[in-house]
């Protein structure tokens, strides 16, 4: 058991270093604490968290340490945590860099579903895994692997929605295919979107559902549900060769995809996976006839680069994209990226961070015309230590960012 734990702990001190963007050594005395295996987890020292608000407006974060996945409460926006609750009590690997972090969404009635990723013996391969509380996060149920294929091969950089009846939705990059075809001899490119839904509260799951073969391998997958309950989710897709372009599905029903249309044309070649996902949030509003799309992504195209915003509706409706052409969004020269989006009625946020060569930058631009018009960018942060990707979270209309930094740990931004 001893072997087993130091071997976690090598885990996760890898991912921790793939997490962040760490520009120059960071101060020995910030590091101590999180390199030495006696010390008790901390969110203090977890690599890439995830967090929501509940209805009654208390701060849930998911993260992992050692081999185990956590979550924490806080009654007072994250500056103070209440008694962590470990998920899974036997450890294993679990995947906590900027694409591939522990998952956590709330329902209705209070349920807390967490989701990671937990890497497998071979490179680039793994199972999605899954565990609920059903006490307000006193316990969590023993984790079961929501992929129902268990080839040793790719099932990760899992999503996770669940929509006002409770309905738990995933979706993945699933290699079972690739796997296949490989013995066959035959040649697969990439992976495929695979899917599924929980109607019970996570006690079972359908059988995966294969949505689009051919997408890229290693960014992370994106997901919303529409007015219509039903999940939208965005992911990079690969066309022709190698153009890491993105695509975006409607679901028409529970079980059945809409059309499956490209998103992004800035036509980046690469033969590689560029580890850099989209984000999405869909407006839901009572005086629209239909939703609004708002997506952010980064491509590295020769012509076209950087972060890019745009908006749209359900591609299932007889209507095209709308609003202007995808917007430039930071200063690419400064390495722009890892952009996330929220939507609320009329207003968008848009937040990312930039690096000046010493600097990390925490950025945020405002929309209050569902996207059609934005303020100037301000810089709500920064850090020279190195730093998460941001994320948007919102108690009701109040918005923050999510900022986990070595200098500082975890950290709410107010947005005004």
């Amino acid at each position: 058991m001893k072997k087993f734990s130091v071997l976690i702990l090598l885990l996760f001190l890898g991912y921790s270093l793939q997490a962040y963007s760490v520009h120059k050594m960071p101060d020995k005395n910030i590091l101590k604490p999180c390199m030495d295996p006696q010390q008790p987890a901390s969110l203090r020292c977890a690599p890439a968290p995830a967090s929501r608000f509940d209805q009654q407006g208390r701060l849930w974060i998911a993260w992992s340490y050692g081999g185990h996945v956590y979550v924490s409460s806080s009654d007072d926006r994250g500056k103070t945590l209440n008694q962590s609750v470990v998920v899974n009590r036997i450890p294993e690997p679990v995947s906590a860099r900027g694409e591939n972090r522990p998952k956590i969404v709330l329902d209705k009635k209070g349920n807390i579903y967490v989701s990671w990723t937990t890497p497998l013996q071979k490179r680039y391969t793994g199972n999605v895994r899954f565990s609920v509380s059903r006490d307000q996060g006193r316990h969590f149920s023993d984790p079961v692997t929501v992929n129902d294929n268990r080839d040793i091969t790719g099932h990760r950089f899992e999503a996770m929605a669940v929509n006002e009846q409770g309905i738990i939705f995933m979706a993945w990059l699933d290699k079972r295919d690739r796997f296949k075809a490989a013995q066959k001899g035959e040649k697969y490119h990439g992976a495929a979107l695979y899917y599924t839904y929980s109607e019970d509260s996570g006690k079972t799951f359908v059988p995966n559902i294969n949505v689009m073969p051919h997408t890229c391998e290693c960014c992370r997958v994106v997901m919303d549900i529409d007015q219509d309950q039903l999940p939208v989710i965005m992911w990079r897709n690969i066309y022709d060769t190698n153009t890491r372009d993105h695509a975006l599905v409607k679901f028409t029903d529970k079980n059945k995809p809409g059309k499956v249309i490209r998103a992004s044309y800035d036509n980046w070649q690469i033969d590689a996976c560029p580890h850099h996902g989209p984000a999405i949030s869909v407006t839901r509003t009572e005086d629209a006839k239909y939703s609004d799309y708002h997506l952010v992504w980064f491509n590295n195209a020769p012509d076209r680069h950087g972060i890019f915003y745009s908006r749209m509706i359900d591609p299932n409706l007889p209507y095209k994209f709308i609003g202007k052409k995808p917007l430039s969004i930071g200063d690419y020269n400064k390495g722009a990226s890892h952009a996330d989006v929220l939507a609320l009625g009329k207003k968008v946020w848009i937040t990312w961070k930039e690096f000046d060569g010493k600097v990390d930058s925490l950025k945020v631009k405002i929309s209050t015309d569902r996207g059609q018009t934005w303020s100037n960018e301000k810089t709500l942060a920064q850090t020279e230590q190195g730093s998460d990707h941001p994320f948007l979270v919102h108690n009701k209309e109040q918005v923050y960012i999510q900022w986990q930094t070595k200098e500082n740990g975890y950290r709410l931004y107010e947005v005004k």
